[in-house]
């Protein structure tokens, strides 16, 4: 009795869950109440621009490309930002010995400003900190000061840095950024840091401070190391700016294009449309053939869904039309497990076992199988993730998700509605349908 209790609480708060979700999803309904995130559409959907650039690393040495073009697409993403683009999406891609930039900007149609500030290289350089004590206008005493800041730019430019790698300090072996100038670069570096002994040197990318070190004693030779308290990752990511903004890699716009939001809304139709026609078959065919399981089953699938899209809306995930036909096929996927666990159980019911003991059992010895077939579908799509760009990572993720969700809703949706609402009568006989 306990345990049917607990079963009921534990299916209560799924149902619950289930119902909030699918709420959440609509948008009609959610923003009537609420003025939280709506759905988050890319570009293929919501219409925008597509723009494509060239990489010129010719000037680049071979070794040092991959950071310079990371670099680039770090400096690029943070000045489409800077144009409120929601869900920007900025990448690269390797196409021969030559390298592109894509930007897409969903929902942004006049973008000649943007395409101008995209398309300049970024901009490093170096500038002397000084500091001094002022009177604070707010204090009405006029005794309380506060110390004001002011960056003066100096000669010391990105062209004159040759190039910049992560290095690891020999004794403590903390990651360091190192730093080397041309030969014109270290006379000017050498000068800079002869009058700064002591004090912050300011570096800034695009006229955005990235890094302040304290200038330790005059360094001449042209070869310097930023210390202090980073991580490999915060150290490798100021290697990459420092190399987008130092080494020649100028970009080209090659191509634009204006995506009408008509035909983004007229595919969105025609894929929610075809979603739906799909579950409806699928759970046709769960009824008719498996008749009083097919019940449980179609009910967990709609709780699937349900609770799959609040977990793409809450993340954000920016769905495209791949992204929607990921989860559409991650739908029919969600069923294999309750046929696996149904087809087992069907097998214990010929055995005369009881249908409380024949589920038990069916999902007892299905679960290696779903757990197998899963895993490898979810390692597949982290494959396709991981080495793939633009529209394809968009269908490997939603359909990782989907068959994570999949997973517990086979589990433990199907299975708790099983344990509450099948009778406990021995000797029963299985429903399929033949």
């Amino acid at each position: 009795m306990f345990l049917r209790k607990r079963l009921a609480i534990i299916f209560v708060i799924l149902v619950a869950l289930s119902l909030g979700a699918a709420f959440f999803d609509y948008d009609p309904l959610w923003t009537t109440f609420s003025h939280s995130r709506k759905w988050s559409l890319g570009l293929d959907l919501a219409g925008g621009s597509y723009l494509i650039y060239d990489i010129d690393t010719n000037q680049v040495n071979a070794a040092d490309r991959d950071s310079v073009v990371r670099g680039l697409r770090d400096v690029i993403e943070k000045r489409v930002n800077l144009f409120g683009v929601s869900e920007p999406r900025v990448y690269t891609e390797a196409v021969g010995d030559r390298y592109r930039l894509i930007v897409e900007l969903a929902g942004v149609k006049e973008m000649s400003e943007a395409i101008k500030e995209i398309g300049a290289t970024p901009f490093l350089d170096f500038r002397e900190v000084f500091q001094s004590e002022e009177k604070d206008p707010e204090d009405s005493s006029g005794n309380a000061t506060t110390t004001a800041i002011k960056f003066v730019p100096t000669a010391l430019k990105g062209r004159y840095v040759k190039g910049a790698q992560l290095g690891f300090d020999s004794v403590a072996r903390t990651p360091q950024v190192l730093i080397e100038f041309d030969s014109e670069g270290a006379k000017i570096f050498e000068e800079l840091t002869a009058r700064n002994v002591g004090k912050p040197l300011a570096i800034f990318l695009d006229n955005e401070l990235i890094e302040m070190p304290t200038v330790s004693e005059k360094i001449a030779g042209g070869k310097a190391q930023i210390t202090g308290r980073y991580t490999v990752a915060e150290a490798k990511m100021l290697v990459e700016r420092f190399n987008a903004g130092a080494l020649p890699a100028p970009i080209t716009l090659v191509n634009q294009q204006t995506i009408n939001a008509d035909f983004g809304k007229d595919a969105l139709d025609k894929a929610v449309f075809a979603g739906m026609i799909g579950t409806a078959v699928i759970i046709i065919f769960m009824l008719f053939y498996y008749r009083e399981l097919g019940i449980f089953a179609s009910v967990a699938l709609l709780m699937y869904i349900a609770l799959t899209l609040a977990i793409f809306k809450v993340i954000p995930i920016t769905m495209t039309l791949a992204g929607i036909a990921g989860f559409i096929l991650s739908i029919g996927m969600a069923v294999d497990a309750n046929i696996l666990v149904f087809e087992r159980t069907k097998e214990e019911f010929i055995k005369g076992l009881s249908r409380a003991a024949a589920i038990e059992e069916g999902f007892r010895r299905a679960w290696t199988s779903i757990r197998d077939s899963n895993i490898s579908t979810m390692i597949t799509a982290a494959v396709l993730y991981y080495f793939t760009s633009s529209f394809v990572q968009g269908f490997a993720l939603t359909l990782f998700i989907g068959v994570v969700v999949s997973m517990f809703s086979a589990i433990t949706i199907t299975r708790t509605m099983l344990r509450i609402f099948m009778k406990h009568t021995p000797g029963a006989t299985h429903t399929s349908h033949k």
